[in-house]
């Protein structure tokens, strides 16, 4: 029966003269919602050489996001404890994969466009630096005040992918993965220019901020940075007591609260979840980003951020084995700053790269 129902479909794509792909995107028109993004419409930054029969748009930006160096770099980097030694921490990745799945559930809840909500949130922090903020602190200070591990992102895959010739997505997903982030902003903006161009875009930043003061407040407990008793009686009152409960009452809370108004689609979580969350980050940043058991880490990483900056600066001829190590394409000088580039190398290490690199270059190589 199944063999037959294949070939019935085989048979209706060639009487039709369709392709898989086309297929599907017909059906895409009956499936989403007048809200979601049609993977028909979208168009990438540079024009496609070859066109897939199989897979859509977003379905391939997908794929090149989770075939690329930087995404598996993203299992070494740090999420909030520096190169934990427990197996039981995030690290990027796992933080990246929770976004994505947190993700892909809103937005098949919604009716909207799954894989673009996924291949967003999979490629979000793609150029985010190692050791966590405290790399990208460094990178402020030492680079430029106007870094950001979201415009980083989006150089990565634009830029710095495959040699320097970029990842060539398409621009629905380039605007989420650039404005995903929020840091102590506005969970849900309301700035012209700040929001994504499309829901799915929207869903994502609100979903790594479910995902991060769920795992984060998870991974402090376990490192005991913090005991249950110091959570805010609020948030277990409105969000409750387990990491899995309170993902699903963020989750169910921004579906039913999530809607069309005056012709455009809100998003909304309810004012009792969205107010618990707002106390639940603030709780976060002062209890455990800024405790000093993760202060005082995040230190010590910003030192072998400025080093490994200063000494490339210093050093054009390092940064080039480097870049190539890294298989990333070499600098240029016609094309970037010095700087530019150097910044772009430290940003794609992982923790223990930079470390092992630092203590070469730094410590003394002691004669046997």
């Amino acid at each position: 029966m199944e063999a037959k129902k294949k070939n019935h479909i085989k048979e209706d794509s060639l009487d039709k003269n369709l392709c898989i792909r086309e297929e599907f995107q017909i059906r895409e028109k009956s499936f989403l919602s007048e809200y979601g993004t049609l993977s028909a419409n979208a168009k990438r930054r540079n024009k496609e050489e070859n066109i897939c029969n199989i897979r859509t748009p977003f379905q391939l930006d997908r794929d090149s996001i989770v075939y690329s160096n930087s995404f598996r770099r993203l299992k070494y980097k740090t999420q909030v404890f520096l190169s934990p030694l427990g197996d039981h921490y995030r690290t990027r990745l796992t933080h990246t994969l929770e976004v994505a799945q947190i993700s892909r559930n809103i937005a098949r809840a919604m009716r909207l466009n799954e894989d673009l909500a996924e291949a967003i949130a999979l490629g979000h922090d793609l150029g985010h630096p190692p050791f966590g903020h405290g790399g990208e602190t460094a990178l402020i200070a030492v680079y430029s005040p106007h870094f950001s591990h979201s415009d980083q992102s989006l150089r990565v895959v634009d830029s710095l992918e495959n040699s320097g010739k970029g990842l060539n997505l398409t621009r629905e997903v380039r605007d989420g993965i650039l404005k995903h982030s929020k840091g102590f902003g506005n969970i849900l903006p309301t700035t012209p220019g700040e929001t994504a161009i499309t829901i799915e875009g929207r869903i994502v930043r609100v979903a790594d901020i479910i995902a991060y003061l769920n795992h984060d407040l998870d991974d402090a407990l376990r490192a005991r940075v913090i005991s249950s008793t110091d959570v805010p009686d609020i948030c277990i009152k409105k969000l409750g007591k387990t990491h899995s409960r309170r993902a699903s009452i963020m989750i169910e809370q921004l579906v039913y609260n999530s809607g069309p108004e005056n012709g455009k689609f809100i998003l909304d979580m309810g004012k009792d979840t969205f107010h618990a969350m707002i106390i639940l980050r603030k709780f976060l940043y002062d209890k455990v980003y800024r405790s000093s058991a993760v202060h005082n880490e995040f230190v010590k990483a910003k030192k072998v951020i400025i080093g490994l900056y200063n000494h490339f600066l210093n050093d054009p001829d390092a940064l080039q084995k480097e870049l190539a190590k890294m298989e990333m394409a070499p600098w240029d000088s016609s094309k970037n700053p010095l700087k530019r580039s150097v910044c772009d190398l430290i940003a794609s290490m992982t923790d223990r790269y930079a470390m092992n690199l630092s203590s070469k270059i730094i410590l003394p190589n002691p004669l046997i």
